[in-house]
């Protein structure tokens, strides 16, 4: 007959493993050496087929613990305390794979791979990859018609936050170091009245047109403490983008009259707006 105690140590030896399958498989930190997005990818991969190798040998392991008891019990038991006692071993494996899965997809949700900042030898920043796949938080528009027929950022700011640093802001309501915010530029069409707009089927306004370069912001209270924590990079106010950029002393001063918050201008950003 199965016994509470035998039922325990098997509960137990599962929760051993969910602990162990479910850590970190790359045992980077947040912060650390910034590792290329390919890399971080082919890492979580590897990291899926390890845990369905681990589910496996999770389910191998029951069906032998099964296969075992049964063996001793022969001879010694009826069919039905063979019965019952198979029923709660395999009642408890799948007690135990549950609270295994479950650990695993808490830990994956939790954690998200980020794709921090690269620099080049000389201190460059390189032009963030796969940027348009980020989370986009808004476009404010100063059109150049209103502006003197050249604005400093002409015309719509499309700005979009790194995922992984979104999802720290969540929780923290704090852009956590390695923070990366990505403003691309883009230009209206061509303007039909003198104050730029245009009308189309839907109205009079402003329409995107054509992109006109990129402006880059990144965290870093180490490296760029002398302009409050943030480094402001211009990769061109036309196209192409530029592939690296060096950080300019431009943005501070303008950031520090108005945004909202830690220099950023989270009030035009609801999604950050918090």
């Amino acid at each position: 007959m199965i016994t509470l105690q035998f039922v325990r140590r098997t509960l137990a030896r599962v929760r051993v493993m969910a602990i162990v399958i479910g850590e970190n498989p790359s045992g980077s930190r947040s912060g650390a050496i910034a590792i290329p997005q390919d890399r971080q990818n082919r890492i979580k991969r590897c990291g899926v087929r390890a845990r369905q190798l681990d589910y496996l040998h999770v389910m191998i392991w029951l069906l032998v613990a099964v296969s075992s008891y049964a063996q001793k019990s022969y001879g010694r038991a009826t069919m039905r305390t063979k019965f019952l006692a198979m029923t709660a071993v395999v009642t408890s494996g799948v007690i135990a794979t549950a609270f295994l899965v479950q650990s695993l997809s808490s830990s994956s949700a939790q954690t998200q791979a980020r794709q921090l900042p690269e620099y080049t030898a000389s201190g460059d920043l390189v032009l963030p990859k796969n940027f348009h796949e980020w989370i986009y938080v808004g476009s404010p528009l100063t059109p150049n018609a209103l502006n003197g027929g050249e604005a400093g950022f002409p015309e719509y700011h499309n700005v979009y936050i790194e995922p992984g640093s979104y999802e720290i802001f969540k929780k923290t309501n704090e852009f956590p170091e390695g923070t990366i915010l990505f403003k691309e530029l883009q230009l209206t069409l061509p303007g039909q009245n003198p104050d730029g707009s245009r009308t189309e089927p839907s109205g009079r306004g402003y329409f995107p047109g054509r992109l006109n370069g990129a402006d880059v912001t990144v965290k870093d209270t180490k490296r760029f403490a002398a302009s409050g924590g943030w480094g402001y990079f211009n990769f061109n106010h036309h196209e192409p983008k530029a592939p690296t950029a060096k950080v300019t002393d431009c943005g501070h001063a303008c950031h520090l009259g108005g945004a909202k918050k830690d220099e950023v201008w989270t009030q035009f950003y609801p999604l950050l707006d918090k």
